[in-house]
C-alpha cells in the first residue's frame, strides 16, 4: 500500500490530520518504539474513494515527537510593548539574531515559523512538520512581505497582522487577524524586479478602436509580433502579462515576479484560451475579457471584467 523504506528517508506528519486510527495509536507509542497497528476501516479512510479499503495493517516506527509550539499568552491582541507600522502590522522581536542584513521585499526567505487565530487555534506550523518553509517574499500575504525585511537571521519575530494584511475574509482562509512566530534561518538575495505596469487609460472600458469577438472578448494590439502560427486551444504558451480591474487595481502580473508564466491553454479561463490563439510570437496585446469569459463571479477571485496586458514570448 505504502512504504518509506523505499525512499529511506522518514515521515512527518501533524496528529490529528490523518486517519483516526493513525492519531490514536501514535499517541500509545514513545519515541524510539515500534509497533504494528490493525486499524478496522471506521478507524481507516471509511470507504473514501481512491483510498485503501478495508482494515489496513501499519508497522510504525516512531523516531521523534516534535512538539507544537505553545500558543502565545498574547495571542489575542498585541502586547503593549509591540511596535506597530504605518499600516497597522504589530510585531515584537523574541529573541534577536546574529545577522546584520535584512532581506529585501522581493528576495526568497528560508523560515520556521506558527500561525494562530485570535482565538488561541494553531491553524498552521512547519515546527510541527520539521522542516522550514522556503519562499519568495513578494508571493505572500502583506504582512508577511513587510514584516519578514525588518528581521535578520536568527531573529525570532512574533507578528500580529490584521485582516486587511493577511487573508481578507477570502473563503477556506484564515479569518480575521493572524498572528505568527516566526525564525528567520536563512535568505537569498534575488535581482529587484521592476516596478509594476502603468494602469491603462483605457481600463475602465474598451476603446472605440477596440476589436470584438463573437463571445464578447474585446481585444488591441499593442505590439505587432513576428507573424506566422498562432497557438491553438491545446497549445502551451509562455507569456508575460498584468491583469486589472476596472477600477485600475492590479491583481496579478508576471513582469513585477520577473518571471514568465508557461501553462497549457485549456486550463486557463476562457477568455485566454480564446484570446491568445489570436496572437503570434513577440505580440503585445491588449485583452477587456467579461465577466463570463472570466472567473464568473467565483469566491476569491476578481470579479467583473478584467483587462490584461499580454506578451506572448512562445508555444509548442
Amino acid at each position: 500500500m505504502e512504504t518509506t523504506e523505499s525512499t529511506g528517508k522518514p515521515k512527518t506528519m501533524p496528529m490529528g490530520k490523518s486517519m483516526p486510527g493513525l492519531t490514536e495509536g501514535l499517541a500509545l507509542m514513545h519515541a524510539g518504539e515500534k509497533a504494528r497497528f490493525w486499524i478496522p476501516e471506521e478507524l481507516a479512510w471509511k470507504g473514501q474513494k481512491g483510498r485503501p479499503a478495508g482494515m489496513l495493517v501499519y508497522d510504525i516506527e516512531l523516531q521523534e515527537i516534535l512538539a507544537a509550539p505553545e500558543t502565545p499568552p498574547d495571542v489575542a491582541a498585541p502586547a503593549k510593548d509591540a511596535k506597530t507600522t504605518k499600516s497597522g502590522l504589530a510585531y515584537k522581536v523574541l529573541t534577536a539574531g546574529t545577522g546584520k542584513d535584512h532581506p529585501n521585499k522581493w528576495d526568497k526567505v528560508t523560515v520556521h515559523y506558527s500561525g494562530w487565530t485570535t482565538d488561541g487555534k494553531m491553524f498552521d506550523s512547519s515546527v510541527t512538520r520539521g522542516k522550514p518553509a522556503s519562499f519568495n517574499l513578494n508571493q505572500v500575504i502583506p504582512g508577511w512581505t513587510e514584516g519578514i525585511p525588518l528581521m535578520v537571521v536568527g531573529d525570532k519575530t512574533r507578528f500580529w497582522i490584521p485582516k486587511e494584511l493577511a487573508y481578507e475574509g477570502k473563503p477556506g482562509k484564515p479569518q480575521g487577524m493572524l498572528v505568527f512566530d516566526v525564525e528567520l534561518v536563512e535568505f537569498e538575495k534575488l535581482p529587484e524586479p521592476p516596478p509594476p505596469p502603468e494602469v491603462p487609460k483605457d481600463v475602465a472600458a474598451a476603446p472605440k478602436d477596440a476589436k470584438k469577438t463573437d463571445s464578447g472578448l474585446m481585444y488591441k494590439v499593442l505590439a505587432k509580433g513576428k507573424g506566422g502560427d498562432k497557438p491553438k486551444a491545446d497549445s502551451r504558451v509562455t507569456v508575460h502579462y498584468s491583469g486589472w480591474t476596472t477600477d485600475g487595481k492590479m491583481f496579478d502580473s508576471s513582469v513585477t515576479r520577473n518571471r514568465p508564466a508557461t501553462f497549457p491553454l485549456g486550463n486557463v479561463i476562457k477568455g485566454w484560451t480564446e484570446g491568445l490563439q489570436l496572437m503570434t510570437v513577440g505580440e503585445k496585446t491588449r485583452f477587456w475579457i467579461p465577466e463570463e469569459l472570466a472567473y464568473q463571479g467565483k469566491p476569491g477571485k476578481p470579479a467583473g471584467m478584467l483587462v490584461f496586458d499580454v506578451e506572448l514570448i512562445e508555444f509548442k
